[in-house]
């Protein structure tokens, strides 16, 4: 039985989670904007660092052998790869450059339309039988993406078509990311998956732009610290608290908390980046994220 107290200990580790993983991508949104710190090395950087500090967690709490054995069997490795190049590799690029071409808050929010994306392949693939939520769920993601991108007045969008394009893709490659990891996760630990698929996106981002090409005689002290917070606490952390909350609650209540992260991409672009939202975008956004809440709560009455 898990104590009340230890019930506070895994809400304190999936809220200080979330709310890393929200302000870390509105930390990157000022990095790209204000410090003009290139998207290509940011995502290389970010993923090879993050890799290298979970796989190291994970080494300190269970040894070399937990680390390594997903290498063992050679199986593993195509599933590995897959995952790591049109999961990790695509979830993170895709979120970056949607926030680098338009902003954190809308960036995230397009991001977590990927439950709905998971439904509609449930049903194509005739894995899950049809519901009416499921298609309230689908009403309510295609007026409030319309409201939040438009602001009621269809003759122009608020963000530019590039940064919805690769919001769309983040929320794919997210729902990708999330059906294809069960193969694994379910016979090794989460963090040792993220980690190695972390670290091979990483090394594949380098041929693009690598880790060591990156001019850093033009950062503040405030640029360093930021962008040490957003790949230490804004991924790693982020990552391994919502996994560790894991040991104190059911994992639908870790979903349902974790829902937080869009609330606080929006509130931390508001009060830091000074972002402005008209009254349409707001309601658009209050249905995303009614959306993601009953989304959250239908996962404990049907698997997905």
């Amino acid at each position: 039985m898990t104590t009340n107290n230890q019930r506070w200990i895994g809400i304190l580790f999936v809220l200080f989670g979330a709310s890393f993983w929200g302000i870390g991508g509105t930390a990157a949104d000022y990095l790209f904007q204000t410090a003009n710190i290139d998207m290509n090395w940011y995502v290389t950087t970010r993923l090879i660092c993050s890799g290298l500090l979970l796989l190291g967690i994970q080494l300190f709490l269970k040894g070399w052998q937990s680390v390594f054995a997903i290498w063992l069997t050679f199986s593993n490795w195509l599933p590995l790869f897959a995952f790591a190049l049109f999961g990790m590799l695509l979830v993170q690029y895709s979120y970056m450059a949607s926030i680098h071409e338009g902003n954190a808050a809308v960036a995230t929010l397009l991001q977590y339309l990927a439950p709905v994306y998971i439904i509609l392949w449930l049903l194509l693939r005739r894995k899950q039988s049809f519901q009416w939520f499921d298609l309230i769920a689908i009403g309510l993601t295609i007026v409030g993406t319309l409201l939040l991108l438009t602001n009621g007045s269809f003759s122009q969008l608020t963000v530019p078509g590039s940064a919805i394009l690769w919001g769309i893709i983040s929320g794919l490659s997210l729902a990708f990311y999330t059906l294809y990891a069960r193969r694994l996760t379910a016979r090794y630990s989460s963090i040792v998956v993220v980690g190695w698929a972390m670290l091979i996106a990483g090394v594949t981002m380098s041929f693009i732009h690598p880790i060591w090409a990156v001019d850093v005689s033009s950062w503040s002290f405030s640029t360093s610290i930021i962008l040490f917070f957003t790949i230490v606490f804004g991924t790693a952390i982020a990552f391994w608290f919502i996994i560790k909350s894991l040991d104190y609650l059911q994992a639908k209540e870790t979903t349902l908390l974790g829902t937080l992260e869009p609330l606080t991409a929006v509130v931390s672009s508001v009060l830091w980046l000074n972002l402005t939202f008209g009254i349409w975008q707001v309601v658009g956004m209050v249905f995303i994220l009614t959306l993601v809440v009953s989304l959250s709560l239908q996962k404990t009455k049907r698997a997905v």
